[in-house]
């Protein structure tokens, strides 16, 4: 008898599992939202052994959204279960309870539009309100805020959607690093990309008048190097021997008054000439990326 109750219990823990990867292969395939609803809230167990009878939250619904770019369903979740979704999943995930792991996936596999579906759900939500600055777990991500993970990664339009909304570049991670200093470092280690590490920290730059930065000293300590890549001009600027240019400074100021809430949009609305607008190729529609992961 004993026998037949613990095989019977083995037919179930298996067909749970079943169940349980039978989710996050449907979310991966891009299956209907109702269908998706429906399999989330179906009761399975865990992969560990003795684990409870349990569904998936809609924050663990969100991750494999994100990960997967399921927009449809990303929109769903965000705005049937705003608060739920953003909570940190579980503790099978391993994320510290200070973190924003949607966010910070959504820069890692850049995923924009849903990114912006985030941020505008964090805008609403006192709750929410330093979301988009919340740091990585220390030990495992070393404290890398989504605006630290957007410039290690060149994600100059990514980098420029935070900044608008809010992201601080001053803020340090584990080691004391900005985001500026990030760009910097990958400037002075590698000569690929130059590109978008300038466009990177021209939109830094926007956003942190009189920056300081840990990567200063070694401007200042290879002054040629420094100013044939960046100029006489910004290389001065930012090692302290002149003021930024007086564009950027009026830049500056303006972004500091406009409510990230309204970004972008109060850039454009701005009643200056197009051409001298500093964000003029933001929004315009880029090639669809269709990698599922």
């Amino acid at each position: 008898m004993a026998s037949n109750q613990a095989s019977l219990q083995d037919d179930q823990s298996r067909h749970c599992k079943f169940l349980s990867y039978m989710f996050y292969q449907a979310v991966r395939d891009h299956k209907p939202v109702w269908m998706l609803e429906d399999m989330r809230t179906m009761e399975y167990f865990y992969w560990e052994e003795n684990a409870s009878l349990r569904t998936y939250s809609p924050s663990e619904a969100l991750l494999y959204a994100v990960v997967h770019n399921h927009l449809p369903y990303a929109q769903y979740l965000l705005s049937h279960f705003p608060e739920e979704a953003l909570k940190v999943p579980g503790e099978h995930f391993c994320y510290c309870p200070s973190s924003a792991p949607h966010l910070a996936m959504a820069v890692t596999y850049d995923r924009r539009d849903i990114l912006g579906l985030i941020i505008k759900i964090a805008h609403k939500l006192p709750s929410l309100n330093s979301y988009i600055n919340r740091a990585g777990c220390f030990h495992l991500e070393d404290g890398k805020t989504p605006l630290h993970l957007a410039c290690e990664l060149l994600r100059s339009e990514t980098v420029l959607i935070l900044l608008g909304n809010g992201a601080s570049p001053r803020i340090e991670d584990s080691k004391g690093l900005t985001p500026l200093d990030v760009i910097l470092e990958q400037m002075w280690d590698s000569k690929v990309n130059v590109a978008s590490k300038k466009l990177c920290l021209d939109y830094l730059l926007l956003f942190m008048p009189n920056p300081q930065f840990k990567m200063r000293k070694v401007l200042q300590e290879h002054p040629d190097h420094w100013t044939a890549l960046l100029g006489e001009d910004k290389f001065n600027s930012l090692v302290g021997n002149t003021p930024a240019s007086l564009y950027l400074q009026a830049m500056q100021t303006i972004l500091q008054t406009l409510p990230p809430s309204h970004f972008p949009k109060s850039i454009q609305e701005l009643p200056i000439p197009q051409a001298l607008k500093p964000l003029p190729s933001y929004g315009k529609k880029l090639p669809a990326k269709n990698v599922h992961h």
